[in-house]
């Protein structure tokens, strides 16, 4: 059995979303057992990016201003990101995304915001919910490969999962994936 096999998410949690027209901002809250210090560095360090993230970076994140290349993994587009604000181990922000973290519990809260469009929000909330369980496995020294893309909608419990975003966002799940996540 592979380690995908023995993992199945969580119930839906954490997460919201913010309706203006047709511009959705996804927003998930996760606590993590770890600094903010060791988070920051998991969410700007390409080396760690590519254990958990949805996309690869070829550079690291951690300062504003400075330009990397994101490539979303199943899409084999690559974009130019421009971060916009890095005030470590506090905020980041590049592209349509928003990252605060902030001590708590002798952990940290991790809050994202992700403009999604609005067909793919439950895929989105569930996608990250399955990044971030890899994200705390991997921080706590337990790591799991990362789950991302058509992997992650393999996942036992992915059905499950975007039902009860869907229910919790008040729409109907999608019934098709994005043509990236079929690849």
């Amino acid at each position: 059995m592979t380690e995908h096999e023995q993992y199945t998410p969580g119930p839906a949690s954490g997460a919201q979303v913010r309706k203006d027209g047709e511009k959705w901002t996804l927003i998930l809250v996760r606590e993590l057992r770890h600094s903010p210090e060791k988070v920051w560095q998991a969410l700007t360090d390409p080396v760690h990016l590519r254990e958990w993230a949805p996309f690869e970076a070829d550079g690291n994140m951690g300062m504003a201003g400075s330009t990397v290349n994101l490539t979303w993994v199943g899409t084999g587009t690559t974009l130019a990101t421009r971060v916009s604000r890095a005030d470590a181990p506090k905020l980041l922000e590049y592209n349509d995304m928003r990252w605060e973290l902030e001590a708590s519990g002798g952990g940290t809260r991790l809050t994202l915001w992700h403009n999604i469009d609005r067909r793919f929000i439950t895929w989105g909330a569930a996608g990250w919910h399955i990044s971030f369980d890899v994200l705390d496995r991997l921080l706590s020294g337990n790591p799991i490969s990362r789950i991302v893309g058509g992997e992650a909608m393999k996942v036992a419990g992915w059905q499950r999962l975007t039902a009860e975003y869907a229910k919790q966002f008040g729409i109907e799940a999608p019934n098709r994936p994005p043509r990236a996540a079929q690849n």
